[in-house]
């Protein structure tokens, strides 16, 4: 995991390191900005990086979704990101938005709730949904004589 941020704070007695300015966090394929990061960590053969809990803006990013809202957990070793107040998802041209979003990175999988958080306990979204092709069709034949 890499962190880039314009202040760090080391905790060293609470394992924990606290990153603020202009945070970027990237793990892979996911980018996470915010205002604030807090680093939990352990310390035992070598720094073993468990939570990230990000506040002030935050917006995740995969090559497939962004998803933004205002604080954010990330538990690296279940690869699950939890996103709470005001949240947006956004996946190509649809859009979901509500107050809390799971998102488990192994499976893929986004559940998202009312939860609060300013969207009135309810979910809304806007979907694109492909247009079907009019069939074309040739009018028929009246079958029989014909003189």
């Amino acid at each position: 995991m890499d962190v880039d941020a314009d202040r760090i704070e080391v905790q060293d007695r609470a394992d924990r390191a606290i990153f603020s300015g202009n945070v970027v966090a990237r793990q892979g394929n996911m980018t996470m900005n915010s205002a604030r990061l807090t680093v939990a960590y352990t310390n035992s053969n070598g720094v073993n990086v468990e939570r990230l809990e990000a506040a002030g803006g935050v917006t995740l990013r995969t090559p497939t979704e962004t998803a933004q809202g205002n604080f954010a957990i990330y538990d690296v070793d279940r690869r699950i990101v939890t996103m709470i107040g005001g949240v947006h998802l956004t996946q190509g041209s649809n859009r979901v938005q509500g107050g809390r979003l799971v998102l488990d990175l192994n499976s893929h999988r986004a559940v998202m709730d009312g939860g609060g958080g300013g969207s009135g306990g309810r979910v809304s979204g806007r979907f694109t949904v492909p247009q079907n092709r009019q069939q074309t069709s040739t009018p028929a034949t009246p079958s029989g004589n014909r003189n």
